[in-house]
């Protein structure tokens, strides 16, 4: 299934040498916190675990300021409209770019679910491992050991965040949800007491530019989008939606609930681009 539209992606833009000025005076302050934040975290992490177990109710904050700092520092404005649920359970939204990470960490503090392959990328593989990323395997063959890990986490009380397109895109659309992992929200001993939150995520390009300006699709490589984000010289804007939180108690299987959680989605983004 292709995630993009109709154009293909456009060939990455030679930068200028205002450009390259950009991404050093928006750059260079996020690499120094990075620096700062990232051992940090690895320092408390074994104290935290000692004294609460998977609970985890410190690090997380860290990289919740993080993210809001570096939204900030990129001058990537964030419009979120409804609120976050407190209660027990997960979040799903639609996938448009690397940037989601930091748009939803820096809304509420959790936990991402990603695809085994993201563990061994170069920077963001080292950076996921340590925020307490749960990575899994698209196989049926793992299905149930997954399951398993997912209903630890939520048990230990963790906000679970994931992407049920299964892929990133241009931005300009929302791909069918895949229902795989709405299986550990539906089993005995968690689907009486937890909730699913849809989340839209919509993105506005700057002023001139490809309205696809902040997707990442197809082959695109994650320094090319990083460094044309960072280089722009005005940025735009993302919407946030959280819709109300669906409790899974209310529907009888993990499909009834991920169709629920897409035309949510779905909706939301279509309302987002007015």
């Amino acid at each position: 299934m292709t995630t993009w539209s109709d154009a293909p992606p456009p060939p990455p833009a030679r930068l200028t040498l205002r450009g390259w000025l950009r991404v050093l005076r928006r750059g260079a302050p996020i690499v120094l916190l990075l620096v700062v934040a990232f051992p940090l975290l690895l320092l408390l992490r074994g104290p935290e675990k000692w004294i609460w177990g998977e609970a985890r109710p410190v690090t997380p904050r860290i990289q919740q300021a993080f993210c809001i700092a570096t939204c900030r520092l990129m001058g990537v404005r964030r419009h979120v409209r409804g609120a976050p649920s407190p209660a027990r359970g997960a979040y799903v939204a639609n996938h448009a770019s690397w940037l989601d990470i930091f748009v939803l960490n820096a809304s509420k503090r959790v936990f991402f679910v990603a695809k085994s392959e993201v563990a061994g990328w170069p920077v963001i593989g080292w950076l996921a491992r340590g925020t307490g990323t749960v990575f899994i395997r698209r196989d049926r063959r793992d299905a149930r050991r997954q399951q398993a890990i997912l209903t630890a986490r939520l048990r230990a009380g963790h906000h679970l965040l994931f992407f049920p397109e299964g892929t990133s895109t241009d931005g300009q659309r929302v791909l069918p949800f895949k229902t795989t992992l709405f299986a550990a929200f539906t089993t005995e001993a968690l689907r009486d007491f937890l909730t699913v939150q849809p989340v839209s995520l919509r993105y506005h390009a700057p002023a001139g530019e490809d309205p696809r300006f902040y997707g990442w699709w197809g082959d695109m490589g994650f320094a090319q989008g990083l460094l044309k984000v960072l280089a722009a010289r005005r940025q735009g804007r993302v919407e946030v939606v959280y819709h109300p939180p669906l409790p899974v108690a209310d529907y009888p299987d993990r499909k009834a609930l991920a169709t629920a959680c897409e035309a949510a989605v779905r909706k939301g983004f279509i309302e987002a681009a007015r």
